[in-house]
């Protein structure tokens, strides 16, 4: 018999498709796992932001793993509320995220600032946070392109969602 904490530690092992060095639990996206009668599985997900169109993928994807960890019985759920935030990430994950070169989220940015030359951001490449923004979206719409003013390399800043 399968245990809540076995599919914690399988869904460990599924990547988010977008930033492979990062699991989707490290992500924050899986936000409950219920066993229920019959080895039926419920794992209930909760997107980025609403339509983002790695959820379908992630979702496969966990389904394909617990498949290949001998469950039949899957249910993946998507939940819009409440939204995900960033402060979900592990911290595990938003320093993966940094070595991998994209910026990870700050913990607090100013509202105002967001999106503004005012916003530092530090350049995962130096280290620098004499940075500036290059656009509001980056290689996907949850990141910002950002450039290092000092090494002059552009790098991915994954945005704040509270």
């Amino acid at each position: 018999m399968v245990t809540e904490k076995e599919i914690w530690q399988w869904l460990e092992e599924v990547p988010d498709p977008e930033i492979p060095v990062i699991s989707v639990l490290d992500l924050g996206v899986v936000r409950k796992v219920e066993i229920l009668e019959d080895d039926k599985v419920n794992v209930t997900i909760t997107p980025t932001y609403s339509g983002c169109p790695a959820m379908s993928a992630i979702s496969i994807s966990i389904r394909l793993k617990l498949v290949e960890k001998g469950l039949k019985n899957i249910n993946v759920i998507n939940q819009l509320s409440p939204p995900w935030s960033t402060d979900w990430m592990s911290e595990e994950g938003k320093q993966k995220m940094k070595a991998y070169g994209i910026a990870p989220p700050t913990k607090n940015p100013s509202t105002d600032a967001l999106f503004s030359d005012e916003q530092n951001i530090e350049c995962p490449q130096c280290g620098s946070d004499n940075t500036r923004l290059i656009s509001q979206f980056g290689s996907t719409a949850c990141k910002a392109m950002y450039q290092c003013n000092d090494c002059h390399e552009p790098f991915d800043y994954f945005k704040c969602h509270h």
